[in-house]
């Protein structure tokens, strides 16, 4: 899957597709606060949290820790 820029509300839909915008979204910055080597590298590349897009690499990371969905 190539990756794009995608809100987080997205990007946490296609992980948690049976749950609301709401749930998914806090389960996805679960998923991301509990691994800490994915945390690290999405702060590299700026990421912070609160944030409501993710750019295309850190969109590639969280696929490459998390699988894709």
């Amino acid at each position: 899957m190539k990756a794009q820029a995608l809100y987080t509300k997205e990007l946490a839909a296609m992980y948690f597709a049976n749950s609301t915008p709401k749930a998914a979204t806090t389960h996805l910055k679960r998923w991301i606060d509990r691994n800490e080597s994915l945390k690290n590298e999405l702060t590299e590349t700026g990421y912070i949290e609160g944030q409501r897009v993710f750019t295309p690499r850190q969109v590639e990371l969280v696929f490459r820790y998390l699988g894709e969905p």
